[in-house]
């Protein structure tokens, strides 16, 4: 024993030290708060002074941005020793309120707690402070760069159509010129001839290899798609064509690119030539990715992501293509030559020509390309506007409904943005223009790519059609939209920097009711609620095919019992998942105070149907299977669920009841319990039949059915004398009531039977009408000069019930006395009526 206490004095010891060697290890992970002052000290004076330029800006929001990156990290220090003694506080107990004491020793250990938590607390609360300021800093960085751009996004400059402007635009242009020429005489004598004589073997490479694939290569590759995709299966012809023809843009860009290299590497390019010569690869890849775009988009065979006739799809790859290429010019002398071309930064230095060009040079220049773009855009967003529906727009109608949207923008724009340049506003026209198209191209991307993920899906599945209709496609096809939001905003002027502080915001969340929403914690969420969904329905799957089978409940308990583990699977991995996303359940009292109000109000039939269907699982009123009648709808119980249950009547139709009607109106339960039910068959007979051997037939009828029980026996009544028949009525249980239709009708089949055998007659009115003397209603005047027909007619109409029983007397032998004087009125006129029964019998 002594040598146990003695290690575990070691071993505590030891703890001890390490935990006293980790904190000075721990103060320093803590950041330079010296030197994070220095730094945002000199932000504050940068922000102050307006000649501060926006590149400098820009570094000092890059550096205070990793402040604050090392601020975030630093507060979580001392994360897991806080939690340890906060729960060593909380196991002390409650804090004594204000007039009252606790133990000496206990009030002194919470106290050493207190102290020793407030100590590893601060540094935390130190870089909360710090994080605090750099966030601010950036804030107003970042409203000082916004408030720039806005100033030079409006900035009028003079108009191109001023002939001082036509003037400057003259001069900067020759002045481009002659530097051009003076940077090729400077290397065309003395050294940089002979220099030039040496790489011209490498020179003429470049050129071979750009010429063969600008060329050769070109032709090659646009054929490809066709003669691959013709030799694909049905299900990977369109993915196959669309991943081969990438090759569109790949290799005439490369093409492109050895172009340049080529004249580059002559070494004529010069200060005045080379920017303009190093934009040239971008230009072409915009104005080869634009053409292949428009091809796919547009294709002149095969099916296209949206139904446009061909005639649109001819005129689409010209505009389109047409473009691109204007959009490829607008970068290539925005980048090298000309400012007020956007609204971004000024380029790098040595990436455009020596040369200020003046603002009403530029404008002029910056015209004819704007007015060029603008008639393109016009006609191509014409077509995309003006799309007629088509028998298969049904798949595809969001992607017209977005197009057709974009047109209409895009149309809109091209006629403001010449009016913007004429008068001066060339930066904002440019800034409206050329996001304009890239945005109809960007849109045109992601359905082509959506298009290309079904195709995906149909080589997983083997089989084209079902991938139409999948989930998958379309779930990928939304985060394609999603991740085309930032370069939609990039489209639109949007920076690196401005897209990092809108996901540094999305990681904090937002906070809703006192519930902070962060992307982390709705995909926390949404994982842990998705596992303990699958793992309820596992659950769920082996209690209904393992357990219950082997148990004799019935089927309607069965039910319950495995709808109700569902509920309580579903409730506990919402509460686990909200729990494992770091949400503070006190925190949802205020949303659930205001559900409550709408529950009230809106959802009061909702919740009431809810409610009634738990009561009917747990209480069981009506199970699966039963045979009902609630209100007008009469039939088998087929489902319950949480809202509504389903009945199938006996025409096959299915019925659907809101439970609270269940639970609040009259049901009429048949088969609740047990199968068990009682059957009425009424039959009369003839008068002069025997009630005895009737009552003796009926008895042997209802007790030869395999379904009418013995105990209680059936029971023959004879119920009353009717107006033409002695009324009887069979009155027997059945052992499955379900089965009472059929045995109805059996039983009504053997009583026409034995019947007839016995000579007993089942009566049925019998009704006559005769025209005794239709001569003397012809010779009648007035109204009794019409058709016999009609006379009998308007005769028969007018005698009462009464009269015609009387009538029927008067033709019987042996009872002319019965006469009354409305029959002597009937006969008078021609007319006698009849009725009785085929056995003698009278009836009204």
């Amino acid at each position: 024993m002594r040598r146990l206490a003695a290690g575990m004095q070691a071993l505590a010891a030891a703890l001890w030290l390490a935990l006293a060697l980790a904190l000075p290890a721990m103060a320093q992970d803590e950041p330079d708060y010296a030197n994070w002052d220095q730094v945002a000290r000199h932000a504050d004076e940068q922000l102050q002074s307006d000649a501060t330029p926006a590149d400098a800006l820009d570094r000092a929001r890059a550096e205070i941005a990793g402040w604050r990156d090392r601020f975030s990290q630093a507060q979580s220090l001392n994360g897991p020793r806080i939690a340890a003694l906060r729960d060593q506080i909380a196991g002390l107990g409650p804090a004594p309120a204000e007039g009252q004491t606790e133990a000496p020793d206990i009030a002194a250990r919470r106290k050493q707690l207190n102290a020793e938590l407030a100590q590893l607390q601060a540094p935390g609360q130190r870089a909360d402070e710090a994080y605090r300021r750099a966030d601010s800093l950036i804030r107003a960085i970042d409203e000082t760069i916004r408030a720039r751009r806005t100033d030079d996004l409006l900035r009028q400059t003079p108009s191109p159509l001023l002939p001082s402007s036509w003037m400057a635009a003259a001069a900067d242009g020759v002045k481009i010129l002659r530097g051009i020429a003076q940077d090729v005489r400077d290397r065309t004598y003395g050294q940089a001839r002979d220099a030039l004589i040496e790489r011209l073997p490498l020179v003429g490479l470049y050129l071979a290899l750009a010429l063969g694939l600008l060329v050769l290569g070109r032709r090659w590759i646009d054929s490809l798609p066709s003669r691959l995709g013709s030799r694909a299966s049905d299900y990977s012809r369109d993915a196959v064509a669309f991943a081969v023809s990438l090759g569109q843009i790949v290799v005439p860009t490369t093409g492109a690119y050895l172009f340049v290299r080529a004249l580059d590497t002559t070494g004529l390019a010069g200060p005045w030539a080379r920017p303009i010569l190093m934009v040239m690869p971008v230009a072409a890849l915009i104005l080869f990715g634009g053409r292949w775009l428009i091809g796919r988009f547009f294709p002149a065979t095969g099916d296209p992501p949206i139904c446009y006739a061909l005639p649109v799809r001819q005129e689409g790859r010209l505009y389109g293509t047409a473009l691109a290429g204007a959009l490829a010019l607008h970068h290539a002398v925005g980048r090298a030559l000309l400012p007020l071309s956007g609204i971004r930064g000024k380029e790098p230095v040595g990436s455009r020509i020596p040369l200020d060009v003046s603002d009403a040079a530029a404008g002029v220049w910056h015209l004819p390309v704007i007015l060029v773009g603008a008639f393109l855009l016009f006609r191509l967003a014409l077509l995309l506007r003006n799309r007629p529906a088509t028998a298969g727009d049904e798949g595809t109608a969001y992607r017209t409904r977005v197009m057709a949207a974009l047109g209409w923008a895009g149309r809109l724009i091209a006629l403001v943005s010449p009016v913007l340049a004429l008068a001066g506003y060339v930066v904002l026209a440019n800034s409206l223009l050329w996001p304009a198209a890239m945005t109809i191209g960007l849109a045109m991307l992601v359905i082509l790519l959506q298009e290309f993920v079904t195709d995906l899906w149909a080589i997983i599945k083997r089989d084209r059609g079902v991938s139409r209709d999948a989930l998958a496609p379309v779930l990928i096809g939304f985060l394609l939209v999603i991740g085309a939001m930032p370069l939609l905003a990039l489209l639109w002027g949007a920076s690196a920097s401005d897209l990092g502080e809108a996901w540094t915001r999305l990681r904090q969340g937002v906070s809703l009711g006192g519930v902070r929403l962060s992307p982390g914690a709705i995909i926390t969420f949404v994982v842990v609620f998705s596992i303990g969904y699958a793992v309820t329905r596992a659950v769920q799957g082996t209690v209904r095919t393992s357990i219950l089978p082997r148990t004799r409940l019935d089927a309607g308990t069965k039910n319950a019992a495995v709808s109700g583990l569902g509920y309580l699977g579903i409730f506990v991995s919402a509460l686990v998942a909200i729990t494992s996303a770091g949400i503070n359940l006190s925190s949802l009292a205020i949303v659930a105070g205001a559900l409550s109000v709408g529950i009230g109000f809106g959802l009061q039939n909702i919740v009431s149907n809810f409610v009634s269907g738990i009561i009917l699982l747990v209480e069981r009123p009506v199970a699966v299977g039963d045979w009902i009648k609630v209100g007008n709808a009469q039939g088998y119980v087929r489902r319950i669920s949480v809202r509504s249950t389903q009945i199938q009547t006996f025409d096959r139709t299915d019925v659907i009841v809101p439970n609270s009607d269940l639970i609040s109106k009259e049901v009429t339960n048949w088969t609740r319990g047990n199968q068990q039910g009682r059957i009425i068959v009424t039959v009369g007979v003839a008068y002069g039949s025997d009630t005895r051997q009737v009552a003796d037939i009926l008895r042997r009828i209802a007790e030869d059915q395999p379904t009418v029980l013995i105990n209680p026996p059936p029971t023959i009544l004879f119920t009353g004398f009717g107006a033409d028949s002695l009324d009887f009525e069979i009155r027997a249980i059945l052992s499955d009531i379900n089965q009472g239709v059929s045995v109805s009708s059996e039983i009504r089949h053997e009583i026409i039977q034995r019947f007839a055998e016995a000579g007993i007659d089942i009566p049925f009115a019998h009704r006559e009408v005769r025209i005794v003397n239709p001569d003397a209603l012809m010779a009648e005047p007035g109204p009794a000069s019409a058709q016999p027909g009609q006379a009998a007619t308007a005769m028969s109409d007018a005698v009462p019930p009464q009269g015609a029983r009387q009538a029927d007397r008067a033709s019987v032998p042996g009872r002319e006395d019965e006469q009354d004087p409305r029959i002597t009125r009937a006969a008078a006129s021609g007319l006698e009526i009849a009725e009785g029964g085929e056995d003698g019998a009278e009836r009204d």
